[in-house]
């Protein structure tokens, strides 16, 4: 898919014919062997119509921030981040449970005091046929383990679907420090929490998520391990909507009624916090953790609401409406 991140970074996660951060020009091999070869950190390269016949799609990939254009050390705009780790290992057993719990019951009433938050990108408008899967809206999510962009996203993602529906099956990870070449990723080790294994379930839309890499280096190709490949569907909407960003991830596609390419805020806003400590922060809606998550969250919502007729009422708040108008 692109380049890694709304934060300007250019990563390579290649699909369809080669795969890489950026440009790496591609035979039309599956996504799969295209998402393995070049790396995150230079551009992620989509080369789309590999699964279709003969199309050799290469598409340069890389990172962006927040639909801004990638530059290694800024993201979000700003400076790159010190190499912090959260500190201690990722939770697991009822630490697990409770961060999921704190993280999925963020109050109305604290994502209403946060409203607009403060945000360097919201979904844009796009049009096309309606995306629906199962008789319900679909919002497509394609991002990669390793990348500290779709680290920061995936937090707003998670409270904005959980006033739609319920999660099961999340796991906390981090962003990578280095890839498989040894050259250092930019926001090392962000806490956040991979789509990979867990489903969701709502009567209002369909979640799909598609975490095409992981934050496993890779000696062998200088990039990441494999994770999941996208369906010919998923990589046809890649390579027509996510082409004019250069293929970044994350890539959230809500409906082909809204788009949104990159990280929404500064992933710096996470540096060095621990899973608990970012959770808790989600419920302070003076703490810079809110500001930019919940914010980020208030905009997700914004967009779903316009897919689901703003239903429930409980996530499509006047609040959350009055921000349809911006996207």
């Amino acid at each position: 898919m692109g380049r890694a991140g709304s934060a300007n970074h250019d990563h390579d996660t290649g699909m369809g014919d080669e795969t890489g951060d950026q440009p790496s020009a591609s035979s039309a091999s599956s996504a799969s062997s295209a998402a393995r070869r070049k790396q995150m950190r230079t551009r992620m390269l989509i080369a789309g119509g590999a699964i279709v016949a003969v199309i050799a799609v290469v598409l340069a990939f890389v990172l962006l921030n927040g639909g801004g254009k990638a530059t290694p050390s800024n993201a979000g705009g700003g400076t790159s981040a010190p190499a912090s780790a959260p500190a201690g290992s990722a939770p697991t057993g009822s630490a697990l449970a409770q961060v999921v719990a704190t993280t999925t019951t963020v109050p109305a009433a604290t994502l209403d005091a946060v409203g607009a938050g403060q945000v360097s990108a919201r979904p844009m408008s796009i049009s096309g046929p309606a995306l629906t899967s199962g008789g319900k809206p679909e919002m497509l999510y394609v991002g990669a383990e390793f990348c500290p962009y779709c680290a920061a996203e995936r937090w707003a993602m998670v409270v904005a679907l959980s006033r739609f529906g319920t999660f099961s099956g999340l796991a906390a990870t981090h962003s990578a420090a280095k890839d498989g070449a040894g050259q250092a990723e930019p926001y090392p080790n962000t806490a956040t929490w991979t789509f990979a294994g867990a489903t969701f379930t709502s009567k209002y839309l369909t979640f799909t998520p598609v975490e095409l890499l992981t934050n496993i280096p890779d000696p062998t190709t200088g990039e990441y391990t494999t994770l999941q490949t996208p369906t010919a569907q998923q990589q046809a909407l890649l390579e027509k909507y996510d082409a004019a960003y250069g293929g970044s991830i994350p890539f959230i596609d809500y409906g082909n009624k809204y788009l949104s390419v990159g990280a929404s805020y500064d992933p710096g806003v996470l540096a060095g916090l621990t899973w608990s400590q970012i959770a808790a922060d989600l419920h302070n809606p003076d703490s810079p953790v809110a500001k930019a998550v919940l914010g980020t969250a208030n905009y997700m919502t914004a967009a779903i609401c316009s897919l689901t007729a703003d239903q429930p009422a409980s996530a499509c708040t006047p609040v959350v409406k009055s921000l349809q108008s911006q996207l």
